[in-house]
C-alpha cells in the first residue's frame, strides 16, 4: 500500500477502505508521508468527500493513532467544541460556569484555522499561561479545578494535530468529513464522554448555509452514537461576531466582562444555551429551565469568574488579569474608525471581518506566523442597528497605523448599510439529538 495510490482512489471518486484510511492517519502521525502528499490528499477529500463509513473510519483512526485516555475526573468528563467563527469566546465563558456548578469540563482545543478565531491562542495571550500541559496535569487539573482548556499533546490524536495544521494552508478547512473527524478524534482521543458541539452557520462560519450546517451536525452525533458517546450539537448564527471583541487579549478581556457581570448581548446568550446543555449531559440538571438557573446563579455569584481565575492559575498564567484587565497586551494603536455613510447595519459578511483581524497579525497566514495577541478590533455596532455619519463603528487596535488603515478599508468594505430597517441577526437556529432535529426560534 502507498500514499500515491490512496491519493490516486480519492481523485477518481473512489471510497478509500478502511485500511487505505488508517495507512493515512499513522503516516500523518509519524510523518512518514510527506506534507506535500498530505496536502495532496486532503485537496481531494474536499473536492470529492467521503462518505458517512469513510468519514467514521477516519475519526476512528484519527483518534486511535496516538493514546485514548480513559480519565477518573470524579465526575462525567463533558466537553464542548465550536466549528469556529468570528468573536466567538463562548469556551473562555462557559468552561468556568459548567465547572462552578460542578461540572468537569474536559477541553482539547485548537488554534485559529482560516479566518476563525483558536481558543489557544487567546489563552496563550494570558501571561504566562501554558496550553501544552502533560496528560496527568490535565486530568488532575479538571479534577480539582473543574475544568481546563489544552492543546493536543504529542500522545493525543497526533494525526489530527498535522493535518489541522495543513488544513489552514491549503484551503481545506471547509470540508464536513475533515471537520468531523478532526473534532471527534480529539474527543474521543481526550476520553469526553459527553460531548456538546456548537456548529455555527452564516457569513462568518465554515459552513455558510443552514443545510450544510444541519448536515454536519447530524454527521457528527451520528458518529457519536456509533462510537458510544453522548453528542448533541446546537446550529447557531454566525451572521456576525458573537462578541463585540475581534482579536485574541481582546476576546479574553470580552470572556472576563461577562464572568465579571459588566457585559452581556449574544455572547453571554449563546453561552448560557450551550453550558446548559453541558449541565444536562452531565447528569447535573434534568431540564434546560434547571441548568440555566444553575448557570445564572453561577454568574450572578461570582463563582464562575473564580473559577476562571483558578484554572488560569493552575495553568501557570497570571490570574490577576480577571481583576486588571490591562495587564493583558495591549496594542500600540488604539483608535476608533468612524461612519462615513448612514443607515441601518443590513449585511455583515463575517469571513471578511475574520480575514481582516488575520491581516492585523491576530491568525496566520502561512503555517509558522507568529500570532500578535494584542491586535483586533472591537465592534460597537450590530446588524439592525442604525448608523449615523460619525458614529464609531468599531475601535481598531492595532501594531502600527499602517495596519489600522488596512483593517479599516477591509472592515468597511465587509459592511451593508440600508435606508430601510433590518432585522436582528438570529442567534441559534436548531438542536440535532440523536432523536432528530429540534427548530428553535432565538
Amino acid at each position: 500500500m502507498d500514499i500515491v495510490s490512496i491519493i490516486e482512489d480519492k481523485k477518481n471518486r473512489r471510497a478509500l477502505s478502511k485500511e487505505q484510511i488508517a495507512f493515512f492517519a499513522r503516516g500523518a502521525a509519524d510523518h512518514s508521508i510527506p506534507d506535500y502528499q498530505l496536502a495532496a490528499l486532503l485537496m481531494a477529500i474536499r473536492l470529492n468527500g467521503m462518505d458517512a463509513r469513510e468519514t467514521a473510519d477516519l475519526t476512528m483512526a484519527m483518534a486511535e493513532s496516538g493514546d485514548m485516555l480513559k480519565p477518573d475526573v470524579q465526575g462525567v468528563p463533558v466537553d464542548k467544541h465550536s466549528t469556529g467563527g468570528v468573536g466567538d469566546t463562548t469556551t473562555l465563558v462557559l468552561a468556568p460556569l459548567v465547572a462552578a456548578c460542578g461540572g468537569k469540563v474536559l477541553k482539547m482545543s485548537g488554534r485559529g484555522l482560516g479566518h476563525t478565531g483558536g481558543t489557544l491562542d487567546k489563552l496563550e495571550s494570558i501571561p504566562g499561561m501554558r496550553v501544552a500541559l502533560p496528560e496527568e496535569e490535565f486530568i488532575q487539573a479538571v479534577r480539582t479545578v473543574g475544568c481546563a482548556v489544552v492543546s493536543q499533546s504529542g500522545q493525543l490524536a497526533p494525526a489530527d494535530k498535522t493535518l489541522y495544521a495543513l488544513r489552514d494552508v491549503t484551503a481545506t478547512v471547509d470540508s464536513i468529513p475533515l471537520i468531523v473527524s478532526s473534532i471527534l478524534s480529539k474527543k474521543f482521543a481526550a476520553g469526553a464522554k459527553a460531548i456538546v458541539l456548537d456548529v455555527k452557520t452564516g457569513s462568518g462560519a465554515l459552513m455558510p448555509t443552514l443545510d450544510d450546517s444541519i448536515a454536519l451536525a447530524q454527521a457528527m452525533v451520528d458518529i457519536g452514537a456509533h462510537a458510544g458517546r453522548s453528542i448533541v450539537a446546537v446550529v447557531s448564527g454566525m451572521e456576525e461576531p458573537l462578541g463585540s471583541h475581534v482579536g485574541n487579549a481582546l476576546e479574553v478581556k470580552e470572556a472576563i466582562d461577562i464572568l465579571a457581570g459588566r457585559s452581556g448581548g449574544p455572547l453571554k446568550a449563546v453561552s448560557l444555551f450551550l453550558g446548559a446543555q453541558m449541565l444536562i449531559a452531565s447528569g447535573l440538571a434534568g431540564t434546560e429551565d434547571q441548568a440555566r438557573s444553575l448557570l445564572t446563579d453561577a454568574l450572578d455569584s461570582g463563582r464562575g469568574l473564580l473559577k476562571l481565575k483558578e484554572m488560569i492559575a493552575a495553568q501557570g498564567g497570571d490570574a490577576r488579569v480577571c481583576d486588571d484587565v490591562t495587564l493583558l497586551p495591549q496594542a500600540p494603536v488604539i483608535r476608533p474608525m468612524l461612519a462615513r455613510e448612514e443607515g441601518y447595519l443590513a449585511h455583515v459578511d463575517g469571513t471578511a471581518l475574520g480575514l481582516a483581524a488575520q491581516r492585523m497579525g491576530a491568525g496566520r497566514i502561512a503555517k509558522d506566523d507568529v500570532i500578535d495577541p494584542a491586535v483586533g478590533f472591537v465592534m460597537q455596532k450590530r446588524i439592525g442597528d442604525f448608523i449615523r455619519r460619525g458614529d464609531t463603528i468599531c475601535t481598531l487596535h492595532a501594531k502600527n497605523e499602517a495596519s489600522a488603515a488596512e483593517a479599516e478599508g477591509r472592515i468597511a468594505a465587509a459592511l451593508a448599510l440600508s435606508p430601510a430597517p433590518a432585522p436582528r441577526a438570529r442567534l441559534l437556529y436548531a438542536l440535532v439529538t440523536p432523536q432528530g432535529v429540534q427548530t428553535l426560534n432565538a
